[in-house]
């Protein structure tokens, strides 16, 4: 089968290369002429305009977005859109927030262009293990889009599924991002526990280890945090600053319209903003009310 992949970054590339592996002709397009280049080295068909992805393709065409949500999503949707036909697809594989993608999905429906999203989890280690996807679109034009996701996913028949209409794999994407943030606190919060209790000398490397195999708490984030410790278990070349990529406050946001309770993983996006500063003016007044009602002492500049 013949797809176009629109954005050639890590995670991008990777997919071309396990595509080609498998056997597909890919039509590669990035803005960076070298990423095109270092793609075509490997077999892909290089393009370096959008009009040039739907000439080398064969109609009815599919076209694999993989860039930045919001606005490049966008625009890069609407761009193919000028260049596409009827009866063409257009995936959009990025961590676009699901009401995005229910509007492109009416937008496109409105040219006679079929939409699929597909959240992807993976990060860098895809092209060795595969992606789990988790698909939502039209359940015909998914099924016609197999061979694509059978390639892709750890395994044919593991790893990836047809979950619902437009926008419903963005928004199962969305909630397992969210259940990862909670996820990730609780292993940084168990392995800090163990890390300030110097009278064991814990080798914290080997912890993970352990709790790797046949522990109800093993997980491929174990693996990775054994990964991590290996190399510095106190973890001196790293700032404690973590970022997030917007996945969690819209799982958040989303538990607040249901009226459902979601503590851990909202706690756990608190935890990332609270990483982010140098300073807290919350902890300076907390430390001035104690010494205000009950004079302890405070630390000064």
């Amino acid at each position: 089968m013949e797809i176009a992949m629109i954005g050639l970054g890590k995670m991008g590339a990777n997919m071309v290369t396990r595509l080609l592996n498998g056997g597909h002709r890919v039509v590669a397009y990035d803005i960076n002429l070298a990423a095109i280049q270092a793609v075509e080295k490997e077999g892909a068909v290089g393009a370096r305009t959008l009009g040039e992805v739907a000439q080398k393709l064969t109609p009815p065409r599919a076209v694999w977005v993989m860039v930045p949500s919001g606005k490049t999503t966008d625009d890069t949707i609407h761009a193919l859109a000028e260049n596409l036909a009827p009866g063409d697809v257009v995936i959009d594989g990025g961590n676009s927030n699901y009401k995005d993608t229910q509007r492109h999905a009416r937008e496109l429906g409105e040219k006679q262009l079929h939409f699929v999203d597909v959240g992807t989890s993976g990060g860098v280690w895809g092209l060795k293990e595969g992606y789990s996807m988790m698909i939502g679109g039209e359940a015909e034009v998914v099924e016609h889009l197999r061979p694509i996701f059978e390639t892709l996913a750890p395994a044919p028949d593991k790893g990836w599924g047809y979950v619902g209409p437009s926008g419903a794999g963005h928004f199962v994407k969305m909630v397992h991002n969210g259940i990862e943030y909670g996820m990730m606190q609780a292993y940084a919060e168990g392995f800090e526990i163990m890390h300030a209790k110097k009278d064991f000398s814990l080798d914290l490397e080997k912890v993970a280890q352990i709790w790797r195999y046949g522990s109800v708490v093993r997980s491929w984030l174990l693996d990775l945090t054994a990964n991590a410790l290996a190399a510095d278990q106190d973890l001196s070349h790293i700032k404690g600053w973590v970022a997030d990529s917007g996945e969690g406050r819209w799982t958040v946001a989303e538990a607040i319209d249901l009226d459902v309770p979601a503590p851990i993983i909202t706690l756990a996006l608190q935890a990332r903003f609270i990483s982010r500063q140098d300073e807290s003016y919350a902890a300076k007044l907390l430390a001035a009310m104690r010494n205000q009602f009950g004079g302890h002492a405070v630390k000064t500049e």
